[in-house]
């Protein structure tokens, strides 16, 4: 199985991207999904998560500006990012949990910069 992330670039403050993640290699639908990220010299940490069955969670920081989703093929998962923010310069990973083994993406760096 492999996720393959996409979507990242450069914008200016106030600006919007949206991010892909698509899983391929397998037909077993994901169980979880979700964003998460890692800014130079930090920890990674959740930004958004979808776990089946359960209410989607978002970080206090993105709250109003981030939304995930699902996309209509499986295992495809969307993070929509509208007002960003300098502060939310990362890299950007998706990770699913997929028949109870999690995989991640190999990450794609957002930078927000005038």
């Amino acid at each position: 199985v492999q996720l393959q992330a996409s979507g990242g670039g450069l914008v200016q403050p106030g600006g919007f991207l949206r991010l892909s993640c698509a899983a391929s290699g397998t037909v077993a639908a994901a169980s979880f999904m979700g964003w998460f990220r890692q800014a130079p010299g930090k920890q990674r940490e959740m930004v958004a998560v979808m776990p089946s069955g359960s209410s989607v969670r978002y970080a206090d920081s993105v709250k109003g500006r981030f939304t995930i989703s699902r996309g209509n093929a499986r295992n495809t998962a969307y993070l929509q990012m509208n007002s960003l923010k300098p502060e939310d310069t990362a890299v950007y990973y998706c990770n699913q949990l997929i028949l109870s083994i999690p995989y991640w993406g190999q990450g794609t760096l957002v930078t927000v910069s005038s």
